[in-house]
């Protein structure tokens, strides 16, 4: 079976997701190794914390898969708070800062888009909340009557 074909929206959430994910991906070390090393921190530390949590989702995002596009998005929190963090006690840094906060906005924006889109295109879809209590109820009620 053959998976359909993208929707141009779908494509264009894709890439700006992509562009997010590639720019913190290279971003990151650049500056944290070697643009402005981080002093009193070692690079394993470095490389754990602000690394590490980007390669999580490489393998689904080369598979293409949605699910992995909507759960990278808790990913991308860390980078939002280091460059917040870093507004306030870095000002010095503001390029590099700002430049984090554009990649991981847009990561953030396009993975939400492109796993919603691209799942509705494969007919993948999360079960609502009142659809589990409705079957939940019936379970019930016909426990109840046995």
């Amino acid at each position: 079976m053959t998976k359909p074909i993208k929707q141009p929206i779908t494509i264009t959430y894709q890439r700006l997701a992509l562009f997010g994910y590639v720019g913190l991906l290279l971003l990151m070390p650049i500056w944290l190794f070697i643009l402005v090393p981080r002093e009193g921190y070692s690079n394993g530390f470095i490389f754990v914390v602000y690394i590490l949590p980007l390669l999580l989702p490489l393998k689904g995002i080369i598979q293409d898969k949605p699910y992995t596009y909507a759960w990278a998005n808790f990913i991308v929190m860390i980078y939002f708070i280091h460059g917040l963090s870093l507004l306030w006690v870095a000002p010095d840094e503001l390029v590099w800062v700002i430049l984090e906060l554009v990649f991981a906005t847009s990561m953030f924006v396009g993975c939400t888009y492109y796993a919603r889109h691209r799942g509705q295109e494969l007919g993948l879809r999360i079960r609502k909340l009142k659809d589990e209590l409705a079957d939940e109820k019936a379970a019930h009620q016909t426990d109840k009557r046995d």
